[in-house]
């Protein structure tokens, strides 16, 4: 592969997780939202696309985008000083971690990120 060119494979869907995910996020239960916080629904985003490989290629990649993105659209991402609530080297810490965590941790993960960035 050449520098500058990316995979045919990245970025591509490879079933309906990614749907899934963007819905779980939003999910309610007796009228309640169950991640009703900005912060909730982005640190479950993020455990979800990483831990669900919702795409061919670039899995860790896209949610840690997503996550910013998500973050910056909802006008969470910095402080009201206009800092970065989660810098780079977090932010890929961070995604690692998760990867590499256990199912049975998803609530811890997503605590830690919540606590990261709030």
């Amino acid at each position: 592969m050449k520098i500058g060119k990316e995979s045919s494979l990245f970025g591509r869907e490879k079933d309906n997780s990614f749907k899934s995910s963007l819905g779980m996020i939003y999910q309610t239960f007796d009228g309640k939202e169950l991640y009703p916080s900005i912060q909730e629904k982005a640190a479950n985003l993020l455990y979800l696309v990483v831990k669900n490989h919702s795409f061919t290629d670039g899995n860790k990649r896209i949610a840690a985008g997503l996550f910013v993105y998500f973050l910056d659209k909802n006008k969470a991402l910095k402080s009201k000083d206009g800092q970065l609530l989660i810098d780079n080297n977090a932010l890929a810490a961070t995604t690692l971690m998760i990867a590499l965590s256990k199912p049975q941790e998803k609530e811890i993960m997503c605590s830690l990120v919540v606590n990261f960035i709030s």
